[in-house]
């Protein structure tokens, strides 16, 4: 096993963990701003007010874009069962 082969894989997996956490991530971001901004505006500093609507968020997008994150991350676990025998010898 070469050194740009593992290096290739690596960044298959990194490619792949930044594609399935991105959307959640990017939801979870809107939704603080969007906190801190009404935060701001009314000058409720409240600190469960600034995280249950991001868990809120992230829950919801877990069930709309689950079922997209677990067949991204089964295909990926699948191409390296497939290519097993390149990685042992």
């Amino acid at each position: 096993m070469s050194g740009e082969f593992v290096i290739s894989l690596a960044e298959q997996g990194i490619f792949t963990i930044l594609l399935v956490t991105g959307p959640l991530l990017l939801l979870a971001l809107v939704v603080g701003l969007l906190v801190s901004i009404f935060q701001a505006t009314t000058q409720i500093q409240e600190q469960t007010l600034a995280f249950i609507p991001k868990i809120v968020a992230v829950l919801l997008g877990i069930l709309v874009f689950g079922p997209w994150m677990l067949s991204t991350m089964v295909e990926f676990a699948a191409n390296l069962f497939q290519n097993l025998n390149q990685f042992v010898g």
